[in-house]
């Protein structure tokens, strides 16, 4: 990604207010006609701090193709340490089960249950299911709506449960230009609705707009989309500083191969502070920064 940012500029624009958000016409992301684009893939990069304060990243990705859907995690940096199960073949018959994982820096656990487990168009599932990492003998991660409650029947009311954080989210699409996902950009926000649509002749305009809602209110909406391919803006989210930026040059200028790339990234730190008081700085700087990508290839 470093390429990528290098190419936007420094001068933000600062959107603090509400109405700032609605300055925009609040039909501009509204668009029947078009169906919104399929997820392929989405990878989910999670950091975990043991009770001992050792840390490790795991990564959770569930795609879905023509010919195959499924899971796999990664621990760490090597990839010969994973988890894997294609949820799609014929051949698929531990909808339920565990597993321990091969690793050289932690004792690895993985328990899932899929077997009722309940699909949208996306390739993660989203009722009906649980997955439980543990780490080290402690609760890891824990994805899924039963979760909790298969927590309480396995294990021991003192096992300890290790902090953990969603630290990135990346999202591969494709279809018509419309993109549709949620995110929640702190542990303590909610969810937020996102819809990423780009506009062009067949809906009566000379140029292609880029448009990007949240919540159902336009945050940008950028004209003249082929000069304009690279460029950022700086929103405001549950007190969060947000840097959205996007990159669709290979829509234009490579549309063989190339894909768009859009990114909302939080700031942390001193960055983020919109409020200087001293009791806040401790408490800010523990904040996580979090990033969301989306990888959006239109279909011809």
């Amino acid at each position: 990604m470093r390429d990528i940012v290098s190419c936007f500029s420094e001068n933000a624009i600062n959107v603090s207010h509400s109405y700032s958000c609605s300055s925009y016409p609040n039909n501009a992301c509204i668009s029947p006609s078009l169906i919104p684009s399929i997820q392929n893939a989405v990878s989910c990069f999670y950091k975990i701090i043991l009770s001992t304060q050792k840390q490790l990243l795991v990564t959770v990705t569930w795609c879905k193709n023509h010919t195959a859907q499924g899971l796999t995690i990664n621990f760490g940096n090597d990839s010969s340490t994973s988890f894997k199960l294609n949820t799609s073949g014929r051949l698929f018959r531990k909808k339920k089960g565990s597993k321990v994982i091969d690793s050289d820096i932690s004792k690895i656990e993985v328990f899932w249950d899929l077997s009722s487990a309940k699909y949208d168009s996306g390739p993660a599932p989203v009722d009906g299911f649980y997955v439980l990492v543990m780490v080290d003998s402690e609760i890891g991660l824990v994805l899924g709506d039963i979760g909790e409650e298969i927590i309480s029947k396995k294990l021991k009311a003192s096992t300890p449960v290790a902090k953990t954080s969603l630290i990135s989210r990346q999202e591969h699409c494709s279809g018509n230009p419309l993109y549709a996902t949620k995110a929640q950009f702190c542990e303590t926000g909610i969810q937020h609705e996102i819809l990423i649509k780009c506009s062009g002749e067949n809906e009566g305009l000379k140029y292609p707009v880029l448009s990007v809602c949240i919540d159902k209110k336009t945050v940008i909406r950028v004209k003249r989309l082929q000069w304009n391919f690279r460029g950022n803006q700086t929103i405001f989210i549950d007190g969060l500083l947000v840097d959205l930026m996007w990159d669709v040059h290979d829509w234009f200028y490579n549309p063989a191969s190339g894909s768009a790339v859009f990114m909302f990234r939080t700031r942390s730190g001193m960055e983020s502070r919109l409020w200087l008081e001293e009791k806040l700085l401790q408490k800010d700087q523990e904040k996580v920064e979090f990033s969301l990508l989306i990888y959006a290839c239109k279909s011809p």
